[in-house]
This record gives C-alpha cells, structure tokens and sequence, in this order.
C-alpha cells in the first residue's frame, strides 16, 4: 500500500505500477541490461579495473529501479584506472619469474638433473651447470611464449587472472622480447653440451609452446603432448653427458636380470649405459603427469570450462579419472621392472619402489571410484611428493655406488691384512 500512495501523485505513474503489479516484486530488467550485468566479461573487467555497467544509463526504460541505476553510474564515475607500476630492477625480476612459471621451471630443471645424475657416464661441473641453465632457459621461453598467446583466456579464470600480462605488468612486446632471448640462449648453451640435447632443448619450447597451446582449445589429446613434453627434460640430462637414446648395432639394448637368474659373474658398468635407460626414465616421467594433471584439472574444471578449453575432466570426468588410474598402474612395472632391468638402478630398487606406487595407486583407485574433488586432492598431493621420493630411491639403489664407503674407495682384503700388520 504505501508503494501505491507513492505512486498515487501521478496519474501515469499510477498506471504503469497497475500494469507491472501482477508481476512479482522483484523489479524485471530488460534482456539488454540483464545480460550485461550477469554475463562474465571477465577479459573486458580486468583489462578496464571496473565494474559491468550498461552501455547507456540515460536510455534504459522506466522498469529499471532507480537505486540500480544509481548503483551503475556510481561504478562507472568513481571506479579509476589502475596506474601500472613503474618496473624497477627488482620488480621486473619477479615478472621475469612469473612469466618463466619458476615453480614449473624448478621441476623441469630437477627432472633434467635428475638424468645427469643417474648416468653412469661422467659429467664435468661445468656440464651441470650448463645442462641447468639452458634447460631453465628453454623453459622460461616456452612458458612465456604460452602465455602470450592465452592473455584473454588467463582473464577469465580465478587461477590466472593475476599473471603480469593480464594485469599489464608488462607489455606483450617486452615479453616476447624475453621469450626470444631466452629461447635463443637456452639451446645454444645447450649445443655446447651435445646438439641431440639442444635439439631436445629446442624441441621443447616448440611442442609447448605450440602444438601443446594451440590443442587446448582444439582436443583433448593435450593433456598427451603435455606429457610428452614433460617426459624430455630427463633425456637433456641424459644426453649432456654423452649418452644416445637410439638403438644400433654398436649401442644395443642390454637386459640386466635378478642375480639369480643371470649368468654372468659380474656386472659391466659400462653396459648401463643402453637405450633402455632413457626409455624408463623418459616413461616415469609420462606416466607420473597423468595422475598429477588429471587430478589437478578435475579440481580446475569449472575454470577449464568458463575458457573454453578442452580437457577431459570437462568433457568426460569419469574417464580423466580413469586415465590417471591408468598410468598410476603403469608406473609399478616401470619402477619394478624396466629400472632394474635396464641396469640403471639395483634390483633392491624393484622393492623398495612399490610403497609410493601402492600409495598412489590406492589413491588413484579411489579417485576413478568416486571422481569427488576429495579425492581428486588427495592423489594430486601425493603426486607432489612421489617423484622427488622416486628419484631419491633411484638415486640410494643406483648401480655401482656404494653409499657405506664414505670414503670413496673399496676396503680390499689387502688393504685389511695391511692394517692388521701394523697394529
């Protein structure tokens, strides 16, 4: 009642309130308006610092509410511009981190050093050096240069709004000026090492940066280049120190089995040094991103989804937890049996491997059964901390080190029979 004797001065307006008093109370906006205002333009909001407004307040019809359009206007005049902060020194250091990914950086360095250290072949500390820093450099090149391309699509998700070129902390130009730096500098500093690990180098920033970039939005096959892309860094670490990835006649594919079942006397170190090495260690690395991406996606997939890309936990979330079970699976006989076999590690490794492995399977398992996001978490945390356990354990059982001698060299019978002598 007291709405109607508000309107009752005005004759016209008395009309238009009888006409709209059917409806419910909640005043009905236009299409128009409606749509702007509730729709995620999320690419326009962040580029402008404002808030979604109509196009023009002075022609919208007299339905809308007053305190709506004043609630408008009010964000159109008082919301300013953001001033972009002056790049010193120091701040520009942090943009050059973010846009290399550093923490996705500092994995695919330590996977690429974890092939230098597991070769049997020697490797020289300027080697090291050289292999870290031009991997780092390759993938600092291969994330800025993906992230260039998906500037509209990092808007609209929650995860990647705050990356420096949607929040223009730098210009797209400055950043490809640093992506083709870095990707020049990475494979040459690895050509110094081995032209097979520059060219894995280089191969890297192609596939991510792009056939791995431009099927996101196309198939979900890139959640597999991705794979295949993770999978190099360890035969970088492995070239770099001499070794060859192909089998030939001079460079056949060698199996060491259980002593029990080998008829040789003794082990061949240099033997290890085969094409099975770099297949199992290129393997562990493939099949681990599965469960860690699949279970991470899962967890992104409304964000996946408002972006438009395709990813299976989008498209088929009982089949992206499936996969994820599958190659959690596949790493057992990967660590069980082709480490071992490759002379790569000791037999001992076949089972001290199988706890993480029954770990992330058992969460793997759980994941496919229910597909809740609980799950999803916890094989995605699991993930964090198998590949560092797995490379330690490969590390502790490598073939030919002996972690008791702490002084670096064999205690002989001789040298015993000496020391009895002089006491």
């Amino acid at each position: 009642m007291r709405h109607a004797f508000a309107w009752n001065t005005c004759g016209r307006r008395l009309q238009a309130f009888q006409s709209f008093s059917h409806r419910p109370q909640r005043w009905p906006l236009p299409h128009r308006l409606y749509s702007s205002l509730t729709k995620p333009q999320f690419a326009s909001f962040f580029s402008h610092n404002g808030s979604w407004a109509v196009e023009d307040i002075s022609k919208t019809p007299e339905s809308i509410p007053v305190r709506l359009i004043a609630h408008v206007a009010t964000c159109q005049t008082t919301t300013p511009y953001r001033e972009v902060d002056v790049l010193t020194p120091r701040r520009l250091l942090k943009v050059y981190a973010q846009l290399s990914k550093s923490r996705l950086t500092a994995l695919v360095v330590l996977t690429a050093m974890s092939g230098v250290a597991l070769s049997p072949l020697p490797a020289t500390v300027p080697a090291l050096l050289s292999t870290a820093v031009g991997t780092a450099l390759c993938s600092a090149s291969a994330n800025t240069l993906n992230q260039l391309q998906e500037i509209p699509y990092d808007a609209q998700m929650t995860r990647t709004r705050m990356r420096p070129l949607v929040r223009r902390a730098i210009s797209p130009l400055h950043a490809a000026g640093f992506a083709l730096v870095t990707g020049v500098a990475g494979p040459a500093i690895l050509l110094t090492l081995n032209p097979i690990t520059a060219s894995l180098g280089a191969a890297n920033i192609v596939l991510y940066a792009g056939l791995y970039t431009w099927l996101k939005r196309k198939s979900i096959l890139n959640t597999w280049v991705g794979a295949v892309v993770g999978g190099l860094p360890p035969l970088m670490g492995w070239t770099a120190c001499g070794g060859k990835l192909l089998p030939s006649s001079d460079y056949p594919l060698e199996f060491f089995f259980p002593p029990f079942l080998s008829q040789l006397p003794s082990m061949d170190i240099s033997m290890i040094d085969n094409p099975l090495s770099p297949l199992a260690l290129f393997l562990l690395l493939y099949s681990w991103q599965f469960p860690h991406f699949n279970a991470f996606s899962h967890l992104m997939r409304a964000s996946y989804a408002q972006a438009g890309y395709k990813m299976l936990s989008v498209l088929s979330p009982k089949k992206n937890s499936l996969v994820a079970l599958r190659h959690a699976i596949i790493l057992i006989p990967v660590c069980s049996l082709m480490f071992p076999l490759s002379g790569l590690t000791t037999w001992y490794f076949a089972i001290t491997s199988l706890g993480p492995n029954a770990v992330c399977t058992r969460a793997a398992w759980r994941f496919w059964k229910s597909g809740g996001e609980k799950e999803a978490r916890a094989i995605f945390q699991h993930s964090l901390w198998y590949l560092p356990a797995i490379l330690a354990l490969m590390m502790l059982h490598k073939q030919g080190v002996d972690w008791t001698d702490w002084t670096g060299r064999q205690v002989s019978d001789t040298d015993i029979s000496k020391d009895v002598e002089v006491i």
